[in-house]
């Protein structure tokens, strides 16, 4: 293991009941609607991949554009309200007094990966933060991986993923790294099966148990 890649949404930050909430006023609002299920299956996804294919669904006039900048604005407005996953500062504090290096892998926008980062103070911990805007392709689909492990110049199999979703955990392992799939309950029932370890909390994270993952 010669770095470690982190997730953002439901990962660092418990956000995914934020922008459900969002997403889902702003689609009733287009005319649409979907079940829980469908939504927890865009978890981890870009906004410019679900928006594209909810407007095909529910032919929304309005284009794709305007919608994520309609959530961006709502999001931003609420931001005050989120709160890092518990224990995981502890944990990348850890790894970065080992001197590890980490990259921040977010399907979310730059703008609103940069108030994160900003208002937790996290980019002394970061030595790469790649955001959905830097990939053609979004997860689960392996770039944002690749793309964060060539900007730190380290060897994808030598890479660790933390992931919440299963587009995430697709991606990851798609990126021949090993992923840790971290079940947040507030990101909905996602399909982690493919991890290499499933945890529900970063207490269960020490050194010696990152590192048996690659023996």
């Amino acid at each position: 293991m010669k770095a470690i890649i982190f997730d953002m949404d439901g990962v660092i930050i418990d956000s995914e009941p934020l922008h459900c909430k969002l997403e889902r006023e702003i689609l009733k609002e287009l005319g649409g609607k979907i079940t829980e299920e469908e939504h927890n299956a865009f978890i981890g996804t870009t906004d410019y991949h679900m928006w594209s294919i909810l407007k095909e669904k529910f032919n929304i006039k309005k284009p794709v554009d305007e919608i994520i900048q309609m959530k961006k604005e709502r999001f931003i407005k609420n931001i005050h309200m989120l709160n890092l996953v518990d224990n995981v500062e502890e944990f990348i504090e850890k790894l970065h007094k080992k001197g590890y290096p980490m990259g921040l892998a977010s399907s979310n926008n730059r703008k609103i990966v940069n108030l994160i980062v900003n208002k937790f103070k996290l980019d002394k911990y970061f030595n790469v933060i790649i955001s959905g805007e830097d990939v053609s392709k979004g997860k689960p689909h392996p770039e944002i991986f690749l793309k964060t492990a060539e900007k730190m110049g380290v060897e994808p199999h030598n890479c660790l993923v933390i992931e919440d979703a299963k587009n995430g955990v697709i991606a990851a392992k798609a990126a021949g790294m090993k992923c840790i799939g971290f079940k947040n309950p507030n990101s909905g029932e996602q399909d982690l099966s493919q991890a290499d370890l499933i945890i529900s909390s970063y207490d269960e994270l020490d050194l010696n148990t990152l590192k048996g993952l690659f023996n």
